[in-house]
């Protein structure tokens, strides 16, 4: 496939999904991988590997008049792996992650050591940064093959309770439209833990007040209205784009390889903070937050400690919405938190609060972040890149002795 405009890029993005999940499913059915299946991925490796090139960035045409500039290392990448992984034995895969990530193998072991004798209950994680590796796009993050097989290996074979809880939306275009895993297997959870799907597809969410409601939805029609301006759009296609959550909105202004300039992107967090004034005066309704690379636009709740102030609505706040929905029985433990950022820590406190039986991982490299969870959560253990802590996870399943051989 020529790859030469941006609806092309994300036409063969969603075919490698649907490819990428026929595999897994194979896989998980104890059948033999269909080999046309992997020389579709090799094509589409072909096809993104051949998008042109202008000044030694990949290049699309956006419209007629304009074109955008992308870094598809991840989209690249991952490919390259899941090729390799279903063309090679297991151990050969782990040497080829080896030479992609330092001391890759020795983190491995050292977790797998500490925790192959804890059974956990629950196991709760972020997505992006965390079980996967960041990508520029949301929309073109999908999740790769054996990352679907590693995670969904200890969902069936270690764990009671498997829940992947992110800012993201739940769908449309959401967690679940990006994740290739097996169904019944995870609980899906997206807004910060505000909506999610059960393991048989149950769609429940957190209450919101009928007026916060139109509030919000006043919000999406002005920053839809904003972006669907020529000078504007930029900022719907790069980083999460314009992402409507359930009780928050988040829109970039900035991705993860600074694609646009200083002046520009604070220019934009202007304006966007002007229609939220225009809107909540008063600001009774909104928080907004930048992560840096977006600004997530939260409605609030009252504080469980002080009922006359008001917080954003966090990921502990979803953690303790989701244990008392589904019985997650999170105050016996041994449960098991996975996060990258500061924004994961309110699910590890949420988890502490109920049990002292509680167990992280988080991956970063930011020693100010690993001081903050030891002090929350003594049992905690930090690797370097999500490809270590899913095969962390892989590795106690295999502890278990129940995969297909």
């Amino acid at each position: 496939m020529n790859i030469e405009n941006l609806k092309q890029f994300y036409d063969l993005i969603n075919n490698t999904k649907k490819i990428r999940e026929k595999i897994v499913y194979q896989y998980f059915k104890g059948n033999n991988v269909d080999s046309q299946l992997i020389n579709s991925l090799h094509e589409a490796l072909y096809s993104f590997k051949n998008i042109a090139k202008k000044d030694g960035k990949y290049s699309l045409e956006l419209n007629k008049n304009k074109n955008i500039y992308l870094d598809i290392t991840y989209e690249i990448e991952e490919l390259k792996k899941d090729i390799f992984f279903l063309e090679h034995s297991e151990d050969d895969f782990f040497s080829y992650l080896d030479k992609l990530h330092v001391d890759f193998l020795k983190q491995v072991k050292e977790c797998e050591k500490l925790l192959k004798q804890v059974k956990f209950i629950n196991f709760i994680t972020d997505r992006d940064g965390t079980t996967n590796n960041y990508c520029g796009r949301y929309k073109s993050s999908i999740q790769s093959i054996y990352n679907s097989i590693f995670l969904t290996r200890f969902a069936l074979n270690s764990v009671k309770n498997s829940i992947i809880i992110t800012s993201a939306p739940l769908d449309n275009f959401g967690l679940v439209d990006i994740s290739i895993n097996p169904e019944n297997v995870f609980i899906y959870a997206g807004s910060k833990g505000r909506e999610y799907f059960d393991k048989k597809g149950i769609r429940k969410q957190f209450p919101i007040e009928k007026e916060k409601q139109k509030i919000l939805d006043l919000l999406n029609k002005r920053l839809t209205e904003l972006v669907n301006q020529p000078e504007y759009e930029i900022f719907s296609l790069i980083g999460s784009g314009l992402q409507f959550k359930f009780g928050q909105t988040t829109i970039s202004h900035q991705d993860i390889y600074n694609s646009i300039t200083f002046k520009d992107s604070k220019n934009f967090i202007n304006i966007v903070k002007n229609i939220v004034n225009e809107i909540d005066p008063e600001r009774e309704y909104f928080i907004i937050e930048d992560t840096g690379k977006d600004l997530e636009i939260i409605l609030t709740i009252k504080n469980s400690d002080d009922s006359d102030n008001l917080k954003d609505f966090d990921k502990g706040d979803g953690v303790e919405f989701l244990n008392d929905e589904l019985n997650l029985n999170i105050e016996k433990g041994p449960n098991l938190i996975c996060g990258d950022t500061k924004s994961d820590i309110p699910m590890l406190i949420a988890s502490i609060k109920k049990t002292n039986n509680t167990w992280a991982i988080f991956v970063t490299e930011d020693n100010d972040l690993k001081q903050e969870v030891i002090k929350i959560c003594p049992n905690s253990l930090f690797v370097s890149n999500p490809d270590v802590l899913v095969t962390i996870l892989n590795k106690l399943s295999v502890e278990v002795g129940k995969l297909r051989s």
